[in-house]
């Protein structure tokens, strides 16, 4: 399990690094905005920086769960088919 989880970890890392970038381009100017127009002009540029790590936090998490289930599933579908 512990190199299964490996494996999920890498490939995670391998999402966020190709999925953090578009995500971020795509949502940044909007999220400034917000923050400018209900925090302040000071705020946006906070924001931006702020709204990066949680772009790659949540690519992150999301994909290492999504990989993890998937790994974890076909193991067992192999497993039965196996046994």
């Amino acid at each position: 399990m512990s190199s299964m989880k490996g494996l999920a970890n890498v490939l995670a890392v391998v999402c966020t690094f190709f999925g953090t970038g578009p995500l971020y381009s795509r949502t940044v100017d909007w999220v400034v905005r917000f923050a400018a127009s209900n925090y302040g002009p000071a705020s946006a540029d906070i924001a931006s920086v702020l709204w990066g790590l949680i772009c790659a936090v949540l690519i992150f998490f999301i994909a290492r769960a999504s990989i993890s289930t998937a790994l974890v599933m076909g193991a067992l579908t192999i497993a039965t088919r196996i046994f």
